[in-house]
This record gives C-alpha cells, structure tokens and sequence, in this order.
C-alpha cells in the first residue's frame, strides 16, 4: 500500500454505484452553474464511450479523449488529402489501437465520409483496426460496439497475423497508431506503406515521445520523403533530401478551447458530433501551402488564440444553424466572440 495515498482506501467503485456517483456530480454541477461546459477526461474503455452517450445529448459536455483527438486528427487528415488532391472517401485507413481514442477517431471519419456523400456502410467499411489480438474480425464472437461496428469478415482476410501481415493485405493508403506501443511502426511497415502509396499517411499519435509508434524522422526517412505525418507528441524539425521539415503536434489543444468558447457564445443545450466534423474542417482551412510545404498538416501553435477565435465562430454559427443555441444571434458573430475571449494582458498598476 502507498502510505501517501489520500483517497478512501477500498476498491475502485464499479456498477450502479459508480453510475449513480457521476449522476449525482453531473446533476449537482449543472444545479450550482446553469450552462456550464463539462470536459470528461481520462476515462477508461468501459465508461469513456457509454458515458458520452448516457449524457451527450441532455448536458453541454464532451469527452476530450474522444472527441477531442479525432477532432484534431480530421483535420489534420483532410490536410493530407490537399496535398495527396484525393477524396477521404477512396481512403483505406489502418488502426493500430482500437480503443477510444482509435475509434473515436474512426467515427468522426466515417461521419465525414457520410457528409461527403458515402453510406454508413460504405464509409465503416474504409475502416480497419488492429488491437492486441490483431485485426478485428468478426470471427471473434462477442466484441464491444466500438469494434463491433468496423469488424470484417475474416474468411475475406488471409493477412492477419501481425501488422505487416494486415498492411500486405489490405493495402491500406493511411496508417494511424493510437495504441501506446513505441516503435510499432517499423522499418518493415514504413517501407511498406511507402511501397504502396505515392503519398502515404502515417499518423503516430501516441504520447508521451516514449510511446509513440515511431518518430517524424522515421516515418519521413523510410518512406523516401513521403510521408505525410502528424504525431501526438512534439517532435523537432530535420533536415532529410535537402528539405527541412517542421513536424507539428496534433494537439487537441488546437480543438477543445475554440469549440468550447464557440458552443458558450452560442448558448449550446449541447455538443453535437458534428460541432467536432465543423472544427476540423476550419482547423484544416487555415494550414498554409507554406504549413504543407514544411511538412506540417496544421497551422503553428503559436497562432492558437487566432485558430481558436475561428474555430469558435464556425462552431457558434453552427450551433444556431442546427437549432441548439439558446442566445440571442449577434449581427456580428466574431466581434462577440472575441468579446468573450480572455487576455492574459493586464494594465500597469498606479504606485502608491
């Protein structure tokens, strides 16, 4: 036992009592400050997605690791797509993780695939995960609804083995790693990514550094320069062919404060899957040709307060357009916005 432990020393509450803890928390807060925003963070595979369900629609909360990070990583795939001129729906994309944030992931990319035109089934079925059993197959029986939905038909897949195995397979034009697993993404599987696509995309979004599934220099230095990458922890710029490349974290810092402000402007009863589908279409319009040409699927970071302002407009147009707003419409949405905006800037003080 941890002598310096101070919370109550039993085990982890599970079951109606838990459920019905966080009912009471969810309740209280809302009691005590009508309107406010609620941010789940960090929880695992077994509350994070039926929690979000259970509360999505009749509070104004979200779930950061879920929403949060497919959020960012839709934009910085609809940045590739720039530069690859392809079309998210001609897409095959690779899961290596399958938990919530993979498949978080998976649903907001599907819900855009749907935008663009494509069916529910056609757009799941762009889709694969890989967990630590392999690739997700119907042949395993029972599987939680987040898997349950992308699983395939395994007597269509003889490559299944290992990921290299799967990528030989199934061919797939994207390969995105959100299974905390360091160096998952080898030689073998760069190489071969590269081997099969002109522009492949390789998204390493675990974090910390030591978890990620390889390193921007990696995925740039085994795919020929071709890669177009986006990681979950920082990585410093290189130098490869001549080219200097600036590699720029998918941060969910660049989503969570511009949608959150946008959606309390508004006066949002709650957040819809498609406010995240609307801020990662306006995170992705203001990556620069200069931003792609560094290598870097997103705008700099020091520009956040200006990407959030817009991402906060578009979610608050968004939010009236769809009806879930509860103020007034502005005739200038982005001057009450900004209004709205802290500044971390304060007048000198008179002495005295």
């Amino acid at each position: 036992a941890d002598d310096f432990y101070t919370g109550l020393r039993h085990a982890r509450v599970r079951g109606p009592n838990y459920d019905e803890f966080i009912d009471e928390i969810m309740r209280s807060l809302v009691e005590r400050w009508p309107g406010l925003l609620i941010q789940f963070e960090d929880f695992d595979n077994r509350n994070g997605f039926r929690l979000l369900e259970k509360y999505q629609n009749n509070y104004l909360t979200f779930n950061d690791d879920i929403q949060g990070t497919a959020s960012v990583a839709l934009a910085g795939y609809l940045s590739a797509l720039r530069v690859k001129e392809s079309a998210l729906v001609d897409e095959t994309i690779l899961f290596q993780g399958a938990g919530l944030a993979g498949c978080g992931i998976a649903d907001l990319l599907v819900l855009e695939m749907m935008a663009q035109g494509a069916s529910l089934e056609k757009a799941r079925s762009r889709i694969f995960l890989v967990d630590s059993q392999g690739l997700v197959t119907t042949s395993r029986g029972t599987l939680p609804e987040h898997k349950n939905k992308y699983a395939k038909d395994a007597s269509a897949l003889t490559h299944i083995a290992s990921l290299l195995d799967v990528i030989k397979g199934i061919q797939p034009t994207a390969l995105i790693g959100v299974s905390a697993q360091h160096n998952a993404f080898t030689t073998e599987v760069l190489a071969e990514m590269a081997k099969i696509n002109a522009r492949p995309i390789v998204f390493a979004l675990s974090n910390p550094t030591t978890k990620a599934e390889c390193t921007a220099e990696d995925a740039i230095q085994k795919t020929d320069g071709r890669a177009l990458f986006c990681s979950g922890s920082p990585f410093d710029s290189f130098v490869y062919g001549g080219r200097v490349f600036e590699p720029c974290q998918g941060n969910n810092t660049y989503i969570f404060p511009g949608l959150g402000l946008g959606v309390l402007a508004a006066g949002a009863t709650h957040i819809t899957d498609d406010m995240f589908r609307v801020a990662s279409r306006t995170l992705s319009q203001m990556v620069s040709d200069a931003d792609l040409d560094k290598g870097s699927l997103f705008p700099p970071l020091e520009d956040i307060r200006s990407v959030s302002l817009f991402i906060a407009v578009a979610c608050a147009e968004y939010a009236w357009d769809s009806k879930v707003a509860t103020k007034a419409r502005p005739d200038d949405v982005e001057a009450h916005v900004m209004a709205l905006m802290y500044s971390p800037h304060y007048s000198p003080l008179p002495r005295v």
